[in-house]
């Protein structure tokens, strides 16, 4: 490893270490399909998976096999019969699901078993363990339609899992579910991944899908949506299909299932590829992640600043201060003055400043030392922001706000801002004036 590589790394796993210590000891539902099953990268999803549980995560492993079972159907050449988006499960089609689960249960335990010198499973000595955690019952006759043994999630036994836990075992459960009668219920593995994680009041509802997450109409891939946006993208998508034999697809399960999870108290749920190398790992593990986070309330919120937020605005506008964007502020002026300043925090983070300086007696205040981490620009957090700063700027009594820029007239100018001459400055202000910077001045009224 060269030394640039080697501080990158070390640089890495130091910005993880928060992010490991607040997962130890928290539950995860990790749901994983037939799909992600059969793709080739699924032995780095199992070392993944293997590291969490060393870094003291408790694991339930929920997978499924609609397309095992296909597969099956096809080579009895039998064809696949669902009705409104749920397989009629006859005897022969449960045959198929049965034997699909066992053998892709035996292809986890064997994978999560390998301890080979030289790999990431290297003295793992992971211990997993799978039975009977579901009670279901039949689905019945719908529309006519007898489902046979297709079923629905009667229980899930939350105290015979969390034992299993406590021993540190990772626990795997099928999409196969049983009755007290000794029947075999074929199960949506959505439903049995949901309905587990609200019964152990999991941490983490994490889905596996085919893509990176949620994209916008835009295409640009949302980091985190709130569970009521993802309900309604579903219904909007549902009510956009000419054909609603495709509305069952993967993207509209797995939005249904994060949002009825948060809904139901699973704080976060993930949508991940199991596609991507890493995924899981830099969706846990960074401050960015790799998918779309459905979460009940936002975790990135606009607050008012207190003395323990100096340093992240110190760290967030120094790289503007250097380009000459903003005026240089020292710590002990910004400790004196943090009560102007509202922040953007995201997880911890401080990703977002602006300071509100109120002139009375003009009834006008300034807006100064606008900042959003370069990182987290294009998604209107400087919009928020001035929302903020101005509502609370009513509050005060103030009737106008106005600011000094040399470099971003134009974003101002976009929201409302006119340009003024400097007579129209508060006489305080104007005395105080850097005839050197030549900052425009810009107002706008409230």
């Amino acid at each position: 490893m060269s030394k640039d590589n080697s501080d990158q790394y070390i640089d890495w796993f130091r910005h993880s270490s928060p992010y490991i210590n607040a997962h130890r000891g928290k539950t995860f539902v990790l749901m994983i399909g037939g799909e992600a099953l059969a793709d080739p990268n699924l032995t780095n999803i199992v070392h993944d998976i293997a590291l969490l549980s060393s870094l003291g995560v408790r694991l339930v492993l929920v997978f499924g096999s609609r397309p095992q079972i296909d597969e099956r159907l096809q080579a009895l050449s039998l064809p696949t019969r669902l009705h409104h988006h749920q397989r009629i499960t006859d005897a022969t089609t449960l045959q198929c699901a049965i034997e699909a689960a066992g053998v892709l249960r035996t292809r986890l335990e064997a994978l999560f078993s390998m301890g080979l010198s030289n790999t990431p499973m290297h003295g793992a000595r992971i211990r997993v363990c799978s039975g009977n955690f579901v009670t279901a019952r039949p689905a019945g006759v719908v529309d006519g339609f007898d489902l046979g043994h297709t079923g629905e999630l009667r229980r899930v036994d939350q105290v015979a899992i969390r034992n299993q836990l406590d021993l540190n075992n990772i626990v795997f459960i099928s999409n196969l579910g049983f009755s007290p009668t000794g029947e075999v219920f074929n199960l949506s593995v959505e439903e049995v991944a949901t309905r587990t994680a609200i019964a152990l009041n999991a941490d983490k509802l994490i889905l596996f899908g085919s893509e990176a997450g949620i994209t916008d109409s835009h295409g640009d891939l949302r980091s985190e949506l709130l569970a009521a946006t993802a309900k309604r993208w579903v219904s909007q998508y549902l009510a956009g299909l000419d054909d609603p034999s495709q509305a069952h697809t993967e993207t509209a399960r797995l939005l249904q299932a994060a949002a009825e999870a948060c809904e139901e108290g699973v704080p976060r749920c993930h949508l991940i590829s199991y596609q991507r190398d890493g995924a899981l790992i830099a969706e846990l593990l960074t401050r960015d992640g790799s998918g779309t986070m459905v979460v009940r309330e936002s975790y990135e919120q606009i607050r008012t600043a207190g003395i323990d937020d100096v340093g992240g605005i110190l760290e967030l506008i120094a790289p503007l201060e250097a380009k000459g964007i903003l005026v240089r502020r020292s710590r002990e002026r910004l400790e004196t003055e943090i009560e102007r300043f509202t922040v953007i925090e995201r997880d911890g983070a401080i990703i977002g400043c602006a300071a509100l300086y109120p002139f009375d007696e003009e009834q006008v205040g300034e807006l100064a030392c606008v900042a959003i981490d370069n990182s987290y620009r294009g998604g209107e957090r400087g919009d928020r922001l001035l929302a903020s700063l101005e509502a609370h700027a009513r509050e005060k009594g103030l009737t106008q706000l106005f600011v000094l820029t040399t470099r971003t007239a134009h974003w101002f100018i976009e929201r409302g801002f006119r340009e003024a001459s400097l007579d129209a400055l508060p006489n305080e202000k104007k005395a105080l004036y850097n005839f050197q910077r030549n900052s425009k001045v810009f107002f706008k009224s409230l």
